[in-house]
């Protein structure tokens, strides 16, 4: 049953997006109403959350 979970939750990880895109492409659309900017800050993910809470913080 274990080594079915482990499958599981690498087909979910590897299929999906992360929880860094989500949140980056989800404050980026926030702050600029652009679909653009949101994919383009998406890609970058974490690096991008971390620099918006750095320069808005």
């Amino acid at each position: 049953m274990s080594e079915r979970r482990v499958i599981v939750q690498r087909e979910v990880v590897t299929s999906g997006i992360g929880f860094g895109s989500a949140l980056a492409i989800a404050i980026s659309y926030n702050a600029h109403e652009s679909v653009l900017w949101a994919i383009i800050h998406g890609f970058f993910s974490w690096f991008y959350v971390v620099y918006f809470v750095v320069m808005r913080g």
